[in-house]
């Protein structure tokens, strides 16, 4: 989880017993937050400087910072897509805790706000090899600079968005209460469409989209991603890492499950004799 300070203890947080606000003060106080904010500031500052050195000209880093918007929802719905609901991640050790924290918990887990921000070590490296080298190409350093900057915030925007589709109301925004009910049926019902969280055009553009659980079957893969007490005899990594493996999939009845054995396990009223 890194850093636990402030909101951030070793309490549990689940956005579908949490309100709007609730989920602001979390997610400011979030090290992976912190840490974009800080690096689309120094990307400004020095994307300012280097402009007013005249090492760019305005139009090519406007360009850069404009290529990177459209940019941005293809390369995370092609990785939503093939890479963290790949079934090759969790055949290696090198991969598979790394497949597991990005993602694995979150759909074992959807409504969890510790396991659903991505993990700083993976996005902050994916938004920079996707926008620094256009970037690059379109004006210098400078583009590099404000091309980083603007994937860090459509990351930060993305990741408030995706924390919103998880609270347990109906947003007032019409657009959110859409890209809430595609995404609970990607979490709830079927995992295999569906990719983007703020923007389905490439879902509807390449075959993945779908318009509720009537469109498709469920899918009983949805909360494990394939990975089950089966699969992990062959590759054993992602249940050496989960505590209380197998455990069970479905994260309503498995929190129901739960309730119920503390429930169990308090003490009685004391008698006195």
């Amino acid at each position: 989880m890194g850093l636990k300070i402030g909101f951030w203890s070793d309490k549990e947080y689940y956005l579908d017993r949490m309100d709007l606000s609730g989920l602001a003060e979390a997610y400011f106080q979030y090290y992976a937050i912190a840490a974009y904010i800080v690096v689309a500031i120094a990307c400004a500052v020095g994307a300012v400087w280097g402009f007013a050195q005249g090492e760019a000209q305005l139009l090519p880093v406007l360009a850069s910072m404009a290529a990177t918007f459209f940019i941005y929802p293809v390369v995370w719905y092609l990785l939503h897509r093939f890479i963290l609901h790949s079934k090759w991640m969790w055949k290696s050790q090198l991969t598979a805790g790394t497949w597991k924290r990005i993602h694995y918990d979150h759909h074992s887990d959807p409504n969890n706000l510790k396991v659903l921000f991505g993990a700083l070590y993976t996005t902050l490296p994916t938004v920079a090899l996707a926008s620094m080298p256009v970037g690059y190409l379109l004006a210098g350093w400078v583009g590099a600079l404000a091309a980083l900057g603007t994937g860090v915030v459509q990351t930060c925007i993305y990741e408030f968005f995706h924390c919103i589709q998880h609270l347990g109301y109906a947003p007032k925004w019409a657009w959110v209460r859409e890209i809430k009910r595609f995404h609970m049926s990607h979490h709830f019902h079927n995992e295999t469409g569906n990719f983007g969280i703020t923007n389905l055009f490439w879902d509807k553009v390449l075959g993945t989209f779908y318009d509720g659980a009537a469109a498709r079957p469920r899918s009983a893969s949805v909360f494990n991603l394939g990975y089950d007490e089966e699969v992990a005899k062959s590759y054993p990594y992602v249940a050496r890492l989960t505590p209380n493996w197998p455990f069970n999939a479905n994260p309503v009845h498995r929190r129901r499950e739960q309730t119920q054995q503390r429930t169990t396990n308090e003490p009685g009223p004391a008698t006195t004799g």
